[in-house]
Parts: structure tokens; C-alpha cells; sequence
């Protein structure tokens, strides 16, 4: 029987890591953030009132194992002057079969089907109206994922709007499963959405497995500037109850200096510094390891690298 792995996260991060580790003998529940509302995804929200679904859209387009055309036609935008405009088709599939089934989680079971998906995709939650809020240093409140993510300032605090009502299912995943992953990407965006939950805090705190950080190759303009390996898991730390974050992956490469020079001038975003020390005196253990690789002139983690990495610290646990 294959080990079992919950990965939590959305945007780009969690479905890169899942394009590799779909392909390693473990069975995978991927649990995806709704409560983006910029884009396709916060118009398709504005009009159909559902939770979003360009994450997931991303996901099941990496985890699928049909033609490439397939997946390009899921992640296809529309340009024109119509209401089309800017839609990928992937988000307008899901909101049909929502409209279709009222149920975001069998509409994902049908997609997955369709798309020949063999592993689990999960909404955190099926509530329509999850709105991600955010405090700053100052006490200024930011209402919105996506507009937390254009501030581009420090946050002092991370909540929802009203409390998720959690799918039972991924309570469930969590008990059961082998380890636990939080997936690289934006802390305050993609993993923090995921684990401020209360729900879901309770279900971390009541498993057995393993809970381990795949951290950010480059900082967060703003959000997490100047933060090391550590001072993320620190910040993970502070929204977790009695569980915490067990081990980190970190890429140990160092950055091309003209790539660094690159992100510093164009993105405001310099590498992660991995600070052993500091890594222990908190207890986590820290696998380090080359992981980077260039792609599209952007830097990334090695989906296939990263995967081997985490599959062989399943097999040794």
C-alpha cells in the first residue's frame, strides 16, 4: 500500500511540486486555497458567487495524465473585447460543473475523472463567500487575497472574514496520512490560508505524521523581505497550535549572481539563507539540497529533485 501524503497550499507552488511527486508511489490529497479572488477567478466569484477555483484549475491540470494539448487547452486564456476576456478555460469548465453538481468537491471528482487525474484534489472549504483579511503593521486592514498580495507590506495578522466551514474530507486526509506537506509559495496567500483554518489546527494537532516545509527558494516583496529558512518556519509556528513544523526542505544552491541581480532590480525578491543554527535551537531538521533550476528565465524549484528528496525521507520514516 502506497504511503499516504497531504499537501496543502495553492497558486503556482503547490502545482509545480505536484507535476513531479505525481509520478513517485505515494497516494496524494492535494487541499487547495478557494478564497483567491483576483483575475478569472474573482470575476467567475463576483458572478457566480462560488469559491475559487484557479488553483485547483492549475492542479488538476498538472496532476493529470492526458495529452499536453489537453492540459494548454485547461490553462488557455481568452484575448478579446468580450466578457471572455481573460477567462482560462479550465475556470469556466469548474464553474460550470459547480453550477451544475452545487458541489465544488464533485466537481472536482468529475474533472479528474475527465482529465484522468489518479490522485485526490480537495477544496479547503465549499463556502462561496471566504474572504482572506489581513492587518499590517500599522493596523491598517486589507480585505482580499489579492489585494493583500498588491500591498506588498509586512502583515502583523492573517484571518478570514468568517470562519471556513472545512471539508470533512480533509480532516479525515490529515488523520490518516503518512506526512504532511506545506507547499512552497506565498506564506500569506497559499500556505497560511490553509492552516489559520481551526479545523484544520485541530486535525494537524491530532496526527502522527510527520509536518514538513518545502521552503521558498526567494523572499515575498513586502510580505516576508530580509526572512531566512528559519523566520519562515517561524511564521508558519506562530498560526499552528501544538504541532509544529517538523522538517524543511531547503534549496542549498546558491543563485547565479546575475539571476539574484536580476530578481533584486525587476521583483524586489532576494534568496532564502538557510541559517542552521537557528534551525535547531527551534528543533526542525533541515534537509538541504541542490534544488534550482531555471526555467522561462524564472528561477524554480527542480520538480523531479524535489520529489525524490521528499520521497526518500518518506521511506526512511
Amino acid at each position: 500500500m502506497y504511503k499516504k501524503v497531504v499537501v496543502l497550499g495553492g497558486g503556482t507552488g503547490i502545482s509545480y511540486l505536484l507535476r513531479g511527486l505525481k509520478d513517485f508511489p505515494v497516494d496524494i490529497t492535494a487541499v487547495i486555497t478557494v478564497s483567491d479572488n483576483g483575475r478569472s477567478t474573482g470575476k467567475l466569484r463576483e458572478e457566480f458567487h462560488t469559491p475559487a477555483v484557479g488553483d485547483i484549475r492549475k492542479v488538476i491540470t498538472n496532476l493529470s495524465q492526458t495529452d499536453t494539448p489537453i492540459k494548454k487547452m485547461m490553462s488557455y486564456r481568452f484575448n478579446t473585447s468580450s466578457d471572455l476576456d481573460g477567462h482560462a478555460v479550465g475556470n469556466l469548465i469548474l464553474t460550470a460543473m459547480l453550477d451544475i453538481t452545487g458541489s465544488l468537491k464533485d466537481s472536482i471528482r468529475y474533472l479528474s475523472k475527465l482529465l484522468d487525474v489518479r490522485h485526490k484534489v480537495l477544496p479547503l472549504s465549499e463556502d462561496s463567500d471566504l474572504t482572506l483579511m489581513g492587518q499590517d503593521k500599522e493596523g491598517n486592514i486589507i480585505e482580499g487575497e489579492a489585494e493583500i498580495t498588491k500591498a506588498h507590506c509586512q502583515l502583523e495578522k492573517i484571518y478570514y472574514k468568517h470562519e471556513p466551514k472545512v471539508l470533512r474530507e480533509v480532516e479525515e486526509a490529515i488523520h490518516k496520512a503518512d506526512l504532511i506537506i506545506f507547499s512552497m509559495g506565498s506564506l500569506y496567500t497559499s500556505i497560511l490560508p490553509n492552516i489559520i483554518c481551526n479545523q484544520v489546527k485541530e486535525a494537524l494537532d491530532n496526527s502522527n505524521a510527520p509536518i514538513m516545509y518545502l521552503c521558498n527558494i526567494v523572499t515575498q516583496p513586502g510580505e516576508t523581505d530580509n526572512f531566512t529558512v528559519s523566520d519562515h518556519i517561524k511564521l508558519l509556528n506562530k498560526y499552528l497550535n501544538h504541532r509544529k513544523v517538523d522538517v524543511v526542505i531547503a534549496n542549498s544552491k546558491e543563485v547565479d549572481a546575475k539571476m539574484a541581480k536580476k530578481y533584486e532590480n525587476e521583483e524586489q525578491k532576494d534568496p532564502v539563507l538557510i541559517d542552521q543554527e537557528e534551525l535547531e535551537k527551534i528543533g526542525v531538521e533541515l534537509i538541504a539540497e541542490d534544488l534550482l533550476t531555471i526555467d522561462d528565465n524564472t528561477l524554480k524549484h527542480d520538480s523531479l529533485k524535489l520529489s525524490s528528496v521528499i520521497f526518500s525521507y518518506l521511506m526512511r520514516k
